[in-house]
Formats: C-alpha cells, sequence, structure tokens
C-alpha cells in the first residue's frame, strides 16, 4: 500500500519529530474524518509499505533524517506559488528557506522525485494573468535543474474557503482564460525542459502539451521500486483525480500554514495544544470512547516481476 503523508496536512513541515517517530514504533493511528471514534491502526513496516508520498510546502524539519527513509520508495510533491502572505500567511520565505529548501532536497534525493506543484492558482486584482506569468517564470529558472515536471490546478471553490478568501478580491476565472494562462505556463516549461501536468482538472489542456496528472504515481512508485505495482485508481478522489489508491495518515484541521485557499481547514487551537510527538495520533490521545481497529494493509508489489527502466 502507498501511504500519503498528507493531503490533510502538512507533516513535513510541521510535525516531522511526530512521523519519525511513527516510523520508529512501525505505526500509526489515524481517526476518521466523518466518524472520530473510529481509530484505524495502520502498520508503518517496509514490507507492506510500498512508498510514501509526502505533501509539503516545507521539506526543511525533515531534511537532517532522510537517511531514516532508506529502506523505502517515496517522494515529494512540494508546493511552491507567487502567493505573499496576504495568502499564505504561516509559510516561510520563498527566496531563504523555500527555493533552497526545494534545491537541496532534490541534491539528496533527486530531481525526479521532487515534482513541483504551482497551485491552486486563482485571479485577483493583485494576482493577474501578468503576474502569474512573471513569477512562474521567476520560480521555473531556478528550480528547473531540480525538477522534472509542474503540477498546476485552478481554484476549487468549497465552502470552507469563500470567507477566508473574500478579502482578496477573486477575479472571475472563465475557461478561455484558465486556457490561455496554461499555455503560457506550458511555454514556460517547455523552454526549461519541464513537463506539466494537471492535478483533477476536467479541463483538457492537451494541445499545450499538458498531460492529466496522477500525483500518486504508480507508475513513478514502479520505477523507484523496479516492481510492478498491482494498485487500482482512487475511487474515494474526484472523478477528474488520477492518483493511485492510497492510505492518508494525516488529519484535518492540523495545519497551521494558514493558506487562506485550503480546504482542510486551518488549524484548530485545541488539537494544536494537545498534540504530541510522542502519541500515535496526529492530534491528541485514544479517549476511552475510542474504537481502535487494526486496517489491513498489504504490499501491491508484484514478486514475480522485476523491471528494467
Amino acid at each position: 500500500m502507498i501511504i500519503s503523508v498528507s493531503r490533510r496536512t502538512d507533516i513535513p513541515a510541521y510535525y516531522s519529530p511526530w512521523f519519525w517517530n511513527r516510523l520508529r514504533d512501525g505505526y500509526v493511528l489515524v481517526r476518521q474524518p466523518v466518524n472520530e471514534r473510529r481509530v484505524s491502526r495502520i502498520v508503518l513496516h517496509s514490507d507492506v509499505v510500498d512508498g510514501f508520498v509526502f505533501w509539503t510546502k516545507n521539506p526543511a524539519p525533515m531534511l537532517p533524517r532522510l537517511g531514516e527513509l532508506e529502506e523505502y520508495a517515496y517522494y515529494f510533491q512540494y508546493t511552491l506559488t507567487a502567493y505573499g502572505s496576504d495568502v499564505e500567511p504561516g509559510i516561510p520565505s520563498k527566496r531563504e528557506c523555500l527555493i533552497p529548501a526545494f534545491q537541496e532536497l532534490s541534491r539528496r534525493i533527486g530531481p525526479e522525485r521532487v515534482i513541483w506543484r504551482y497551485d491552486p492558482v486563482f485571479l485577483s486584482s493583485k494576482y493577474t494573468e501578468a503576474y502569474h506569468v512573471r513569477y512562474f517564470a521567476e520560480l521555473a529558472a531556478q528550480l528547473a535543474p531540480y525538477t522534472r515536471r509542474c503540477v498546476i490546478s485552478f481554484l476549487d471553490y468549497y465552502p470552507q474557503i469563500s470567507r477566508p478568501m473574500a478579502a482578496l478580491g477573486l477575479k472571475p476565472f472563465p475557461a478561455a482564460q484558465k486556457r490561455r494562462l496554461a499555455r503560457a505556463l506550458a511555454a514556460i516549461c517547455r523552454a526549461h525542459g519541464l513537463q506539466m501536468e494537471t492535478c483533477a482538472e476536467d479541463l483538457d489542456l492537451a494541445e499545450y502539451g499538458i498531460s492529466h496528472g496522477h500525483c500518486i504515481d504508480k507508475t513513478l512508485f514502479e520505477q523507484l521500486l523496479k516492481q510492478p505495482l498491482l494498485v487500482k485508481r482512487d475511487a474515494n478522489q474526484r472523478p477528474a483525480c488520477g492518483c493511485a489508491e492510497s492510505i492518508d495518515i494525516g488529519a484535518y484541521r492540523t495545519c497551521r500554514g494558514g493558506c487562506r485557499y485550503c480546504y482542510a481547514g486551518g488549524a484548530n487551537r485545541e488539537v494544536s495544544r494537545i498534540h504530541d510527538p510522542a502519541s500515535p495520533l496526529l492530534g491528541g490521545y485514544v479517549r476511552p470512547e475510542d474504537e481502535v481497529y487494526d486496517r489491513y494493509i498489504a504490499s501491491c508489489r508484484s514478486p514475480q516481476m522485476v523491471l528494467d527502466f
């Protein structure tokens, strides 16, 4: 099974000590998002975990201990946008921290395992098409030697982000305008030798050389493992999502980044207060009323075959 770390929160940036403790102890507990009294116990041993996908805006806290992942296949989905602190108030300086961290991570694990995410893309009175093109080009010039592909998506207007986004003066973003901006960004990627993909987008941008992506990527894991994976598309994601099946070990409302566009919800103060790096749960502890059960997890690797890439 592939483990997602995590779509729900930024574990590398804010909870790295907790993750390393979970890896050391060989298991993690995860509350069900809908029924919080149901807690699953997930084994993290390398014989059943086919790999990790780390989602982050700042991997720097993880860099000193990457050697502890030696037994696992893994890669990073690394979000670096052109937004300022009005949109991403809790994110460190791109120039001083995030771009150097991107480059260092790539030097450590290789550019094919550091995927640049420029998402979500939206328009406002400040963040215009011209703004995106200009700053995307600046980022691409600095990141291109350290990655192989860039993933974009356009902002989905979930109800929970309407209030935090209201003050930004959002502009309409019709499909024709999305196509025009995507075409410009794709041209920048081509100039730098980067492949561009979309994340869970219905919009077909193939005419600009942009393919539909698979952020939890079966093919990439097969290349890393040199074995085929018998894994299906994740049916629990949106119809346009191409991700392979995975188990997410994060928790909603625990991310401290404060990004205005985040559909997963900002950090709940109580959850942050009770976080214990030694606890098997990301937020707090097992309660007397909780029902803890072992979630079945098995490797999806096909032992009969070895792939030669």
